[in-house]
């Protein structure tokens, strides 16, 4: 049984700064961060593995997100910098374990003007 609770999230202006936190439940091998815009697919963003720290980013997002994470508060954050309107989406924190994904509720990302 993993739970996951993602916080940060808000409305921002153009070229600002959030940071998602997600904590975690249990034994966990790998997180990451995944985005829905509104009436679109949800999108990997980012993930990393609890082991060797190796991360993964989408193109969109690669210079600007940054992905890290604390394996001993079993959280993950995403930092996320030069912010964009097509950043704008729920924000969900995923953790994979024995081969299941589980998913936070999301959290709320907004950029705007």
């Amino acid at each position: 049984q993993v739970q996951l609770v993602e916080s940060g999230g808000g409305l921002v202006q153009p070229g600002g700064s959030l940071r998602l936190s997600c904590a975690a439940s249990g034994s966990i091998y790998a997180m990451g961060w995944y985005r829905q815009p509104p009436g679109k697919q949800r999108e990997l963003v980012a993930t990393i593995t609890t082991s060797s720290s190796s991360t993964n980013y989408a193109d969109s997002v690669k210079g600007r997100f940054t992905i890290s994470r604390d394996n001993a508060k079993k959280t993950v954050y995403l930092q996320m910098n030069s912010l964009k309107p097509e950043d704008t989406a729920v924000y969900y924190c995923n953790a994979l374990k024995d081969g299941m994904n589980y998913w936070g509720q999301g959290t709320q990302v907004t950029v705007s003007s």
